[in-house]
């Protein structure tokens, strides 16, 4: 005999009630059972916009926003006019990386709510995130005419305009951020990261020491700490401090995950196998490599792992197994340290910088295939005016060619570029000026490079890696430094223990490239030989 039939409602449960008990599961942080309630929820009824809402918001607060966008998805097909659902799809569509997407769907949401806060505050996020950074910062400063009590609004301004290259603008965006939250650990960090590229390390230092009185394990506040005191030229704490960057969030994807120990520089090597490892730009490796030796003396056999584009270069340092990142099986080996802990290993101060220079040179074969390039023996100097556009300094570092058409026409000696990678306006600027040739196009790698730079007087670069190669072969080089330059050139000076034959020419005030550019050509004019053939600097 077949059940009697009772009707849906006597098997329905109490939808309502399910949705307020994960709605409070939610609220209290119970993931698990909100996403419960939610399925027996969809169970039923599977277009339920509450159910389908709060399951998308779990899958955010779990970290999963590609899973959270199906629900959210849909939604948002079950209620188009829900500002909060549209506003959160375009939270998962940014936490996916869908930069572009997630902008539509934000604006979608302020048709329906033109001056809602939260959503401009995410706009302002997404722009931020593909480096729309005019339009975010419209979209904070509209965050603050609705509430100018928004942190987060403040906060990201500032960061905002740090990427404009307005440090000092930014200060103000966070030191209104802190006037709401006095003494948050991220702000008070990012304020002196300000102070950093405004060249005010000791004032940094005060609001970072701040920063971690309430928040000791805080990583980047420890990083910023480490560049700060190293531009002070206080190696002792700054290397301890600079080992914090593995925990930061600009770093952490990058570390090595070995099962042999990382040498620190007190355990003996004598008789052991140690890996050395690359980590950073094609500059930092040319500097740092110079330890690789020094861990040789120790009695050790070094496997060095360099980028590829480098390995050839390096292959010439005598003691060391170079081999190239990505392109064979690392052998075994029984320790491990990355390039730039080297001098924390070895406990490196400003007297005891490794500094035997040089410590690489030109291949032979290729110096002569370019000695009958670059043609009759004239004085010659070689130029680098910018570096890598993907760099976070690169609108400091860099200097436009338009900037520096007018200074290589009155030069006494033959220019040559050392440029391989330009932008538009540059490579157009390179054919309206007839006295600068630019090689860029003909060095296949390091090695063309090296071998130019061996018949070269004088080096002019920026701060890249072709500064490096040049100081590392014990060539004159005269490095250009923004107001706040990298740690490694500290501060006030113009000379550095890590290259004798360079010097510094630093930007007086922020972005003063033309005081930089006077004195460059003074330099060069003074020192170029009475009879026009020979090139020295002081």
């Amino acid at each position: 005999m077949s059940a009697q039939w009772k009707g849906a409602s006597a098997r329905m449960p109490n939808l309502a009630r399910l949705q307020r008990q994960a709605s409070s599961a939610f609220e209290q942080g119970h993931l698990d059972k909100a996403e419960r309630l939610c399925q027996a929820i969809l169970d039923y009824r599977a277009d339920d916009f509450d159910a389908l809402h709060l399951t998308g918001l779990i899958r955010l607060r779990r970290g999963r926003p590609l899973e959270a966008l199906a629900f959210l998805d849909r939604a948002v097909k079950a209620d188009p006019r829900s500002v909060d659902a549209m506003s959160n799809l375009g939270l998962a569509l940014q936490g996916a990386g869908r930069f572009a997407d997630a902008v539509a769907r934000y604006r979608d949401a302020l048709v329906l709510a033109p001056r809602h806060p939260e959503i401009l505050y995410n706009l302002g996020n997404a722009y931020l995130a593909f480096d729309r950074i005019d339009e975010a910062l419209e979209s904070y400063d509209r965050v603050l005419a609705q509430n100018p009590s928004h942190v987060g609004a403040h906060v990201n301004r500032g960061n905002t305009l740090l990427r404009f290259n307005r440090p000092q603008e930014a200060l103000a965006s966070y030191d209104a951020a802190l006037a709401i939250v006095p003494g948050h650990p991220q702000i008070l960090t990012n304020r002196g990261h300000a102070l950093r590229r405004l060249d005010r390390p000791q004032e940094a230092l005060i609001d970072l020491e701040s920063a971690l009185t309430s928040a000791p394990e805080f990583p980047e506040a420890h990083f910023e700490t480490a560049l700060a005191r190293l531009t002070l030229g206080d190696f002792n704490d700054g290397w301890k401090a600079y080992e914090w960057r593995w925990k930061t969030g600009a770093f952490a994807n990058q570390r090595r995950s070995f099962r042999q120990p990382l040498w620190r520089g007190d355990a003996p090597i004598s008789g052991k196998t140690i890996l050395l490892h690359a980590e950073q730009g094609f500059g930092d490796t040319i500097q740092f490599i110079r330890y690789a030796r020094l861990v040789a003396d120790r009695g050790a056999r070094v496997i060095c792992e360099v980028q590829p584009e480098l390995a050839p270069l390096l292959s010439q340092i005598e003691g060391v197994e170079i081999i190239a990142r990505g392109q064979a099986l690392l052998p075994a080996f029984d320790m491990h340290c990355p390039l730039l802990s080297l001098p924390l290993a070895f406990g490196t101060d400003d007297a005891t910088i490794p500094a035997k220079i040089p410590y690489l040179t030109a291949e032979a074969t290729r110096v002569a295939q370019w000695r009958e390039r670059l043609g009759p023996r004239v004085p010659r100097a070689g130029f680098v005016w910018s570096g890598s556009a993907t760099h976070k300094n690169d609108a400091n570092r860099s200097v436009a060619l338009a900037r520096l058409a007018p200074f290589f026409e009155s030069l006494p000696l033959a220019c040559f570029g050392l440029q391989r990678d330009m932008g538009d306006a540059d490579r157009e600027m390179v054919a309206r000026v007839p006295k600068l040739i630019n090689l860029g196009a003909e060095l296949s790698d390091f090695n063309d490079t090296a071998a130019v730079i061996s018949l070269l007087d004088v080096v002019v670069s920026v701060d890249t890696a072709v500064a490096h190669l040049a100081g590392a072969m014990g060539k004159p080089v005269v490095i250009l430094l923004p107001h706040a330059a990298d740690f490694r050139w500290l501060r006030d000076r113009t000379e550095t223990p890590w290259y004798p034959t360079a010097r510094l020419l630093r930007q007086p005030s922020f972005g003063d490239w033309d005081s930089v550019l006077g004195r460059l050509a003074a330099e060069l004019q003074i020192h170029v030989g009475a009879e026009g053939s020979q090139l020295g600097l002081r």
